[in-house]
């Protein structure tokens, strides 16, 4: 068995993993688990920079292996925005409703065929002396012109996933971890981790 470390405070992001990662046996923390957990500032422009960047920093200063993820919504009609600033598209403050409201002002003049935008995220997995491993995964949709549903965080309640017919936040937590960005990701990292014999596997 394993301690990973998921390198987030965000509790919606945390019970994602969590629930992703209970059949496999190992131990996992997050950062609201570690008192005086290092705070590593994105300082990236691109997900995948972000990711690595928390990944390696945390994994060499608590010499564990860390997971850590970057991942926002990118939207057609705005050229790729939020991008890198979806968590705090709207200011500092990192509010979904204010992230939300935000996106509706800026599409509200925008038709419904042009109204095509992902999820996308970046995971790396750095452990000490080792070279960390990075992966991608998205998910394609559309965005609504209201919040639809009350489960999920951030910006699920405006995400239509159309073969579905419900916004991200309408879905039951095992099904958008079949489909969503970081279930995408997360499948690619393991069968990477089990090719490198990295002790992934379950005890």
């Amino acid at each position: 068995m394993m301690k990973i470390l998921i390198a987030t405070k965000n509790e919606g992001k945390v019970k994602e993993f969590q629930s992703m990662f209970e059949d496999l046996g190992h131990e996992i923390l997050s950062l609201t688990d570690i008192e005086g957990s290092p705070d590593v500032e994105e300082t990236g422009t691109t997900f995948e920079e972000n990711a690595i960047l928390k990944a390696e920093t945390i994994s060499q200063q608590m010499n564990i292996p860390v997971i850590a993820d970057d991942s926002g919504l990118e939207i057609d009609a705005l050229e790729g925005k939020p991008g890198v600033y979806s968590a705090r598209y709207a200011g500092l403050q990192k509010s979904d409703e204010d992230n939300m409201s935000k996106v509706l002002a800026e599409l509200q003049n925008v038709p419904d065929t042009q109204r095509s935008a992902r999820f996308v995220c970046a995971l790396a997995f750095a452990m000490p002396n080792k070279k960390t491993i990075v992966v991608n995964g998205e998910c394609e949709g559309k965005i609504l012109r209201e919040k639809r549903g009350s489960k999920g965080f951030g910006y699920d309640p405006i995400f239509y996933v159309p073969h579905l017919n419900r916004s991200m936040a309408e879905l039951a937590k095992e099904e958008k971890n079949k489909i969503s960005h970081r279930a995408v990701a997360l499948k690619k990292l393991k069968n990477l981790i089990n090719e490198e014999d990295l002790l992934w596997e379950k005890p």
